[in-house]
């Protein structure tokens, strides 16, 4: 019984945790911002931001076109809004 009951936990908190990791972290800077922030860090470089997307590894992962029409994709930390290449 006492094995049953622990295979039932298991299973009901799992999905919990598996949603945890779908979104940003508590303490995380609003998207609005962070967009804000990358439009200014990548002023002279940056053409559009073409896509924005949560990865489930801890970042934010944001596609754009450069100046020269190259798509370009890197990571950004969701607390500090600093880039990752």
């Amino acid at each position: 019984m006492t094995i049953r009951m622990i295979a039932l936990a298991t299973l009901i908190a799992a999905p919990t945790a598996l949603m945890a990791q779908e979104t940003p972290p508590e303490g995380s800077m609003p998207l609005s911002q962070l967009v804000t922030k990358l439009e200014a860090d990548l002023a002279g470089e940056l053409g559009h931001i073409t896509d924005v997307s949560w990865d489930d590894d801890g970042y934010w992962e944001v596609e754009y076109q450069n100046a020269d029409n190259r798509e370009v994709e890197i990571r950004v930390d969701p607390a500090s809004g600093e880039m990752q290449q």
